[in-house]
Order: structure tokens, then sequence, then C-alpha cells
């Protein structure tokens, strides 16, 4: 019995080693693929990411555009501080970070608390009419806003029917509402996609910690603040740095709605940038200075929430 079961081995020994050989093969395959998918990945991203800035940061020293350009050193840097169509961008852009962020981060955390209430009926029509305007085609969106408070729109014939005002008000055509509208289009647009972050965060709290605490006597209001409010403190922290980006480079909803009008009430730091390059006499070396004032204050802002947040890595 030992000798069959000896030859026995001894056949299987050839199919044993197949089999671990192509164990082996497969393995080393895979991880072979594995890295070339990283490389791929990782010359994408320098091609595409990191070439760009390094070119941008040395198109800030000089000045015009393809061969015309001539190196100037600090004097686009210089020229910044004295340029009141940027100034009045940055005063723009400004504006819009410090309402705008705030005001869609609140309404994206007080809609998702209302959607995660468990009697409240209709939640998907809700949770679908808050997020649409995620989704929408940017200039459908745009040129929809833009009707809403033109002179004949929609929202000055409620005023008007309603004797909220006796004369149309021409929105866009005023500096203060032309701000308005745009941080209600920009507000609008975007507390949706906000608000799906922070409901899916609230869904996946233990009810455990509410009981808790309605058993120790703590009401609605303090429940929130006490431990809704600090369960979702990374997710604020993150929307917000999320936000902060987006707001800086707004670009569309003001092209499609007032073009920076009236003289410039409204006019971005991404809409000068795209000015500069292709609106204006070309000065690409001028335009990716600008730019690099959307990276510095993104740097700034950023570092700025982590510290408030108390997050140090």
């Amino acid at each position: 019995m030992n000798q069959q079961a000896t030859k026995k081995d001894e056949l299987d020994l050839p199919l044993r080693y197949k089999e671990t050989r192509r164990e082996k093969t497969g393995v080393f395959f895979k991880k072979k693929v594995g890295w070339l998918f990283v490389i791929v990945s990782v010359i994408a991203i320098t091609i595409f990411n990191f070439y760009p800035m390094v070119q941008a940061f040395l198109l800030s020293f000089q000045s015009g555009m393809g061969s015309n350009l001539e190196y100037v050193g600090l004097a686009n840097w210089q020229r910044l501080f004295g340029d009141p169509t940027f100034i009045a961008a940055l005063t723009n852009t400004s504006i819009y970070l410090l309402i705008q962020v705030p005001l869609m981060i609140v309404l994206a955390l007080f809609f998702s608390v209302l959607l995660n209430d468990p009697d409240l009926k209709f939640k998907g029509f809700f949770r679908i009419a808050i997020f649409l305007p995620c989704v929408t085609s940017l200039v459908a969106y745009s040129v929809i806003f833009k009707y809403l408070f033109g002179v004949d729109g929609i929202i000055n014939v409620f005023l008007l029917n309603f004797g909220f005002i006796s004369e149309t008000i021409n929105f866009l055509a005023d500096p203060f509402w032309a701000k308005v509208v745009i941080i209600l289009a920009i507000t609008w647009r975007w507390t949706g996609y906000n608000m799906i972050f922070y409901l899916a965060a609230l869904q996946n709290v233990d009810k455990s910690i509410y009981e808790a605490a309605k058993i120790d006597g703590a009401n609605s209001i303090q429940q929130f603040f006490q431990i809704t409010v600090p369960m979702l403190k990374p997710i604020i922290l993150f929307t917000s740095i999320t936000s902060t980006i987006g707001t800086l480079q707004i670009f569309d909803e003001i092209v499609n709605i007032t073009n920076g009008g009236p003289g410039n009430a409204t006019i971005s730091i991404s809409q000068y940038i795209y000015n500069l390059s292709f609106e204006y006499t070309p000065d690409f070396g001028y335009a990716s200075t600008v730019s690099y004032v959307i990276v510095i204050l993104v740097v700034i802002l950023s570092i700025i929430q982590f510290r408030v947040a108390g997050e140090k890595k």
C-alpha cells in the first residue's frame, strides 16, 4: 500500500508543480498589471496636472503669449495691486465666499436633518427636487435663472401681482441685486450636492445615541448641537473646503447670467482669468499670475478651516 501511495504521489508531482507554478505566475501577473495601472495614472497626473501647474508658475514671470513671451520678473505680481479689475474680481469672489459657503452648508445640513426624519412623507420626491439642480446642465440652469430674474421674469411678475413692488426691478442691471442673484444661483445649485454627504453620514449614526440622550432629558435642539453636529464634524470640514474651492473657481453661472456685469459688479477671479486669456488682448503671463492667486487663497483658507476644526493632520 505504501509503495502504491508513493508511486501515486510521484505521478501527481508534475500536476502539483504545474498548479503551483500557475498560481505564482497569476500572482506575478496581477502585481505587474497593478503596477502598470499605477504608472499610467502617475504619468497622466504628471502630464495633465503637475506640468500645467509648473508651466503656469513659470508663465507668471513672463508677459505676452506664444513666441512673444518676455521675462518680466515680479512685474505681474506688482501689477495685481494696481489693477482695478482684479480688485473688483477679488472683492466679488470674497463676497460670494463669505455669504454663499456658510449659507449653503447650513441649508444642506437643514435639509439632510429633515430628510433623515423617519416620519417624513414623500422623501424620494424631496430628495430628487433638492438634488436635481446639481445634475442639470450648467448652461440650461443659468439661462433659467436669468429668465427668472429678468425684467419680465416670474420673480417680477410675482412681486407685482402681490403688491410687494410698484414697478419692475431690473435685477441683473443693479450691482447689488446682480450679486444677490449670483449667490442664490450658486447656493441653489450646490446645496443638494452637500446635502447628500450629510444625509449619508446621518444615516450611519447609531440611533441608540439619540435614545440615550432622550432618556437623559435632552431635547431636539440639544441633540442637534451636542450629538449631530459633532458627529458630522469631518463631513462639515470636507464640504466647507470643497465648497470654498468651488466658489473660488466660479465661472459658468456668472458668464451665463450676468457676464460679469453690470460694470464688473459680479465678475469673478476665474472669469477675469478667462478674459485675460481670450477676451482681452491675450496676456497668458498675467493670467497665470491671477490664477495662482486662487491657489494661494485655497491653501490659506484650507489651513484656516483645518485649524478651526481642530484637525492637525
